[in-house]
């Protein structure tokens, strides 16, 4: 880990978990229809723990029977939480878009970390939640 890989932190896990109990409606950036993916088996996850996922892909017209957007600038209404599946080199326009709409929370898969994207969604207070799995967080939460 260089020293730049360590200039970012999480936010506490009190906090990711206030984020996992009060957002409802998250929109999955990269969510794949095909169930191999991990992005659709953490999305049907999800979706079966009550959470109402917005698909986001360009290259999608559905994923979990569910109608894919192109971009989040597409959905209608309020976001709590924007899930990232796409490769640190796409994150930052991600967070970009974020920062648009307004969207309170991002969070970026396990494997999944970029500094730029970091540094951009905390200058504008936006939480940001990197190289962590949602479901896993969840799932222990669920556990407790």
């Amino acid at each position: 880990m260089s020293a730049e890989d360590s200039d970012w932190e999480n936010p506490p896990q009190s906090e990711i978990e206030r984020i996992l109990k009060n957002c409802r409606r998250i929109a999955v950036v990269g969510l794949s229809s095909k169930p191999s993916r991990p992005s659709n088996g953490v999305a049907a996850y999800l979706l079966k723990q009550g959470f109402q996922i917005i698909p986001v892909n360009p290259n999608e017209t559905e994923a979990l029977n569910l109608r894919a957007v192109r971009d989040l600038s597409s959905i209608e209404g309020k976001i709590d939480l924007v899930n990232v599946f796409r490769s640190s080199k796409h994150t930052l326009l991600v967070v970009e878009e974020v920062i648009k709409i307004g969207v309170p929370v991002v969070w970026l898969q396990e494997g999944v970390i970029s500094i730029e994207a970091y540094r951009k969604a905390k200058s504008a207070g936006v939480t940001i939640i990197m190289d962590r799995c949602i479901l896993k967080e969840h799932s222990h939460l669920r556990s407790r």
